[in-house]
């Protein structure tokens, strides 16, 4: 065990503790503790400035913290002593609140460049792709339904297409764990309820964090499951989504008074 600490008596997929951050000053992440199962759908939400983004940078090894600890699949892997990449190929996939997706490709090609073991775009594209490999392709493509869509440039796509369409890329990758940063900006009221029903139908296969500001689809992908509210870079409380919203803490953070949280 790298960690010696009681909370990781039991094993869990990742482990933070006593993690703490700042930038000029500002402390972005204060004596954060984190635990997450394997198989878990986690949703982190908090007020802008909560440290939800710094945490994932964290993780990802974007940056590094000043104090703590955080670690991999029961505390074997210290994800603090890895670069970027190291992290990518424990499993550690994250998409980003803006989809970063290969806009002048297809969305088949998006899907193969993505595929885990794939080297570069031009061996990706051009190589052999297997019929193991394909067969995976056809898969995600139904299950981000973008079957129909599949030889259209992901240009070309709405914007919770291709939402759906990065998240089918962390799929390609093998990604154990999934970050997903505020999927449902920018989507429909329809979007959002599909993006919704995505993350379910992939929770258990995989472990997923989800970080989102709209309560709604909070509410959605939360039942029966834990979230997390984070408040000036610390953990303010936990627990199911009715008790977390009725939290009086957690109104006066978001609203600034006792009044339900929207």
């Amino acid at each position: 065990m790298i960690v010696e600490s009681s909370h990781l008596a039991k094993p869990f997929l990742l482990a933070a503790e006593g993690l703490n951050k700042s930038f000029d000053g500002f402390k972005a992440i204060n004596d954060l503790n984190f635990y997450l199962d394997e198989g878990e759908l986690r949703t982190v939400i908090g007020p802008n400035g909560a440290g939800k983004t710094t945490f994932l940078d964290l993780i990802t090894g974007r940056t590094q913290p000043d104090q703590g600890t955080l670690v991999w699949d029961d505390a074997k892997h210290d994800l603090l002593k890895l670069n970027e990449y190291e992290i990518y190929r424990l499993g550690i996939g994250r998409k980003f609140q803006t989809p970063t997706v290969y806009n002048d490709h297809t969305v088949t090609e998006n899907l193969i460049l993505s595929l885990a073991g794939s080297r570069g775009i031009w061996h990706s594209l051009f190589g052999k792709v297997t019929p193991a490999q394909r067969e995976r392709i056809a898969e995600i493509l139904a299950t981000i339904k973008l079957t129909n869509q599949a030889y259209r440039k992901a240009g070309e796509l709405a914007h919770g297409q291709k939402q759906w369409l990065e998240i089918g890329m962390l799929l390609a990758q093998e990604a154990r764990l999934l970050l997903v940063d505020e999927p449902a900006a920018g989507m429909t009221d329809e979007e959002t309820y599909r993006t919704g029903e995505l993350l379910l139908s992939l929770a258990g296969k995989h472990t997923i964090v989800v970080i989102e500001h709209d309560m709604t689809f909070v509410r959605q992908i939360s039942q029966g499951r834990k979230v997390t509210v984070l408040h000036q870079g610390h953990v303010l409380c936990e627990g199911p989504v009715d008790q977390v919203q009725a939290d009086e803490r957690v109104i006066e953070v978001y609203l600034g008074r006792k009044s339900k949280v929207a």
